[in-house]
């Protein structure tokens, strides 16, 4: 999920007026590349407490891409239904990613 959040975010940012935001741009590809990047680095651990710090950093990454939607409606680059849309995305990725912090707390009892 987390893959398929970050390169939408990636297609997103080529579209105007995004694309001329140069700042916006940079930090609304960076958040969303950090969601995937933070997962690989945490299970790179191999350790499971790790990996679920790790993947509670990446959950806290979706929180900002999330916040960077509100913004990007309010700059109105995007309209509300496509913002939308990504916002659900972005709440199955995390909560994908809170579920697999809950199996592997569990796991370890």
């Amino acid at each position: 999920m987390a893959r398929k959040l970050t390169a939408k975010v990636d297609r997103m940012s080529f579209e105007e007026p995004l694309s001329k935001d140069f700042d916006t741009r940079s930090q609304f590809r960076t958040t969303a590349l950090s969601v995937m990047n933070t997962i690989a680095e945490g299970f790179g651990r191999y350790s499971d407490k790790d990996f679920i710090r790790f993947l509670d950093y990446s959950a806290a990454s979706c929180t900002e891409v999330k916040s960077m939607t509100y913004l990007l409606l309010d700059l109105e680059y995007f309209n509300r239904e496509r913002m939308k849309e990504l916002q659900n995305e972005i709440e199955a990725t995390r909560a994908t990613t809170l579920a697999l912090i809950k199996y592997l707390r569990n796991k370890n009892q």
